[in-house]
């Protein structure tokens, strides 16, 4: 059974930083690519980041370039989302998914989601 856990969301101000992170198991983590996601109230979930199995290859939505970073450490099956300067715009659940392949675009649809982690920035 595939089971992603989601920590580190929370409330921050305004130009501040926070960083997500998301435990895998049941999978074997160091061959598939991982991603984040986030979900504003009534929309549907978009793209935040993705990265490769082994780190070598990341995508960011045109949004988050330059303020969000996806790492991810293999030993650890922990796929983390640092994110600076953050906006008010950038309030929503963020949701960690992985994908049953070692190599995504940001096209590809994710085959497993996590419960997903509240991110509040206030003005």
């Amino acid at each position: 059974q595939v089971q992603l856990v989601e920590s580190g969301g929370g409330l921050v101000q305004t130009g501040g930083s926070l960083r997500v992170s998301c435990v895998a198991s049941g999978i074997r983590f160091s061959i598939n690519a991982m991603g984040w996601h986030r979900q504003f109230p009534g929309k549907q979930r978009e793209l935040v980041a993705t990265i490769n199995y082994n780190g070598g290859g990341t995508n960011y939505a045109e949004a988050v370039k330059g303020r969000f970073s996806i790492s991810r450490d293999n030993a650890k099956n922990t796929v983390y989302l640092q994110m600076n300067f953050l906006k008010p715009e950038d309030t929503a659940i963020y949701y960690c998914a992985a994908y049953g392949r070692p190599w995504v675009t940001t096209f590809t649809p994710p085959d497993y989601w996590g419960q997903g982690t509240q991110v509040t920035v206030s003005e």
